[in-house]
């Protein structure tokens, strides 16, 4: 048996530590630790004759992802147990680089032939180290975050056909163990059909759930986002924390999320467990989401990119790749470039800052009308307001099962013929229209490429708008114009792996921060995308709204 100590707690807080206790090694009733907890960290010294320090551990808190208490299998036993998470960067098996790798750290408890007493302790050591992990800084780079509701109800929507098709065994294999570990609450909805997860959550009662968590690629994010945003109560619906992981091909806004934690790059099942930790943490920031309308007045929202030309092209065809992963976007874009095509039309843009200076490469030209008229402004809804998430009233077990139960009624109009809801885009006029006079208007009409981006990555190993923030409230817009060879345009996106385009100082390519941007295609065929979804080809504009939505970004 070992005798546990505890420090009184005036000398406790003088010495900076909070708790301090003496337990055995599970495995090994004769290995001893000494344990300390403080605001910051956990510290583990092993209790030997060596001299001391040499065997001391501290971890970070900010490394923990949750802390839980339990008794033993064996009834006789009376001692307890609590065992901490920890998520640490290590250095990668045969690499230079870092990435999140698990560790658990287990503690037996005996202070007396008392099984409550000892479980008692045992709890108040797993809330206090709990505790002290989700004590986060809630500013960071000047960005306020908050915190999502404790203990978090997540509804998971699993696309279980996305990327290779193994997305549901990635989540047996890594994130159903790290909620567990963080103590979350989670209901598994395994999707049947494209637009199921619209569906579900345009019709839900979202007061059951405190975050929404899709584990697929981008894909299914747009189809909750656009879901939500189609609600009577859009305004309340889309303030509910989104939070989303890696399970398929392209993971953009995954790989974004974790560029904007500091972390070095990573891909695959690394990323997988970086973004889990990130969502166990639970901080929530605001995410800009951008209003897009199509030339039948459809309006959709988007979080990550619209895309036409040779990125939207790659993205669509390179579908029949998609048992490769992430290596679809490399063939695709070696297939594409091997047949190079051009694309007649016009662009037009609002500058960020009317102050900013105008590319140089950029010649204005006089408008000339639009081939036909699209979205009158009188669709418009009212002005959005920033109200907070319903307060959940329900209580769930954990569970995970099939989605049989939370079918939404079926979608009696197809989405683009529902009535357009969402903050009035105040910076645009109507397709018929010409575009106001404080627009850029590009000359050129031959163009390779248009990409408008409002995340950093355009795909796991695709840094295309490296500026770019969740909530700058800033479109990130590039164009590369046509008489750029196959071998530059190779090197831009060879370049774009590093987030190092911008410096090749290609002649062909244009870089712009714009608030606003009209598209109008002359080619009789082309492909344009919306966060790598392919939507009606024809006139398009849009509009950001900077943080309109609330995404769990750790």
């Amino acid at each position: 048996m070992m005798d546990h100590k505890k420090t009184e707690p005036d000398l406790s807080y003088r010495n900076g530590i909070a708790l301090y206790g003496e337990f055995t090694a599970i495995e090994n009733r004769k290995v001893r630790y000494a344990v300390s907890l403080t605001e910051r960290d956990l510290t583990i010294q092993k209790i030997t004759s060596t001299p001391a320090g040499r065997s001391k551990v501290v971890y970070n808190l900010k490394d923990c992802v949750g802390c839980r208490a339990y008794r033993g299998d064996d009834n006789t036993d009376t001692a307890a147990y609590f065992s901490a998470f920890f998520y640490p960067f290590k250095k990668r098996w045969m690499s230079s680089g870092l990435s999140r790798q698990r560790l658990e750290q287990c503690f037996r408890v005996e202070l007396l032939q008392d099984s409550r007493a000892n479980l008692e302790e045992a709890e108040r050591w797993a809330r206090a180290i709990r505790d002290s992990s989700v004590r986060h800084q809630h500013l960071r780079n000047g960005v306020e975050f908050s915190e999502v509701r404790r203990p978090c109800r997540v509804m998971l929507l699993v696309n279980p056909q996305s990327g290779k098709g193994d997305a549901l065994s990635l989540f047996t294999g890594h994130v159903q163990r790290m909620f567990h570990e963080a103590g979350i609450p989670h209901t598994l909805v395994i999707t049947e059909r494209q637009n199921h997860a619209r569906e579900l959550v345009r019709e839900a009662d979202l007061s059951q759930w405190d975050a929404l968590v899709i584990m697929s690629g981008d894909g299914l994010l747009f189809e909750v986002v656009n879901g939500l945003m189609e609600r009577e109560d859009w305004r309340e619906a889309i303030q509910i924390p989104l939070g989303i992981l890696p399970g398929g091909s392209g993971n953009a806004l995954s790989a974004s999320i974790h560029h904007y934690s500091g972390a070095q790059a990573v891909s695959r099942e690394e990323l997988l467990v970086s973004c889990g930790f990130l969502l166990c943490k639970g901080l929530v920031g605001r995410m800009d989401l951008t209003s897009v309308h199509l030339s039948s007045s459809r309006r959709l929202f988007s979080f990550l990119s619209l895309a036409w030309g040779f990125v939207a092209d790659v993205d669509v065809e390179s579908e029949k790749y998609r048992h490769v992963g992430a290596a679809r976007f490399t063939v695709g874009t070696l297939v594409r470039l091997a047949s190079l095509r051009v694309y007649q039309g016009k662009l037009a843009y609002l500058p960020a800052e009317a102050e900013e200076e105008r590319p140089v490469s950029i010649e204005v030209s006089p408008q000339r009308p639009p081939p036909s008229a699209f979205c009158p402004a009188s669709l418009l809804c009212g002005p959005a307001h920033d109200s907070p998430a319903p307060k959940a009233t329900h209580t769930l077990h954990n569970s995970c099962h099939s989605n049989n139960s939370f079918k939404g009624k079926k979608n009696e109009a197809m989405p683009g013929h529902r009535a357009l809801t969402g903050p009035p885009d105040s910076l645009l006029v109507p397709l018929d229209q010409p575009v106001p006079s404080d627009w850029v208007v590009v000359k050129e009409e031959d163009f390779v490429l248009m990409l408008a981006m409002y995340q950093t990555h355009l795909a796991e190993d695709l840094l295309a708008a490296p500026q770019a923030s969740l909530e700058d409230g800033i479109i990130h817009l590039f164009y590369v114009r046509a008489g750029i060879s196959r071998t530059a345009l190779l090197r831009l996106f060879l370049a774009m792996e590093k987030g190092m385009h911008m410096a090749t100082n290609c002649p062909h390519m244009v870089y712009a921060k714009v608030r606003a941007l009209r598209l109008e295609p002359y080619s009789p065929k082309g492909v344009i995308t919306v966060d790598g979804e392919a939507v009606e080809y024809g006139p398009v504009q849009a509009q950001i709204h900077g943080g309109l939505a609330r995404l769990i970004t750790g």
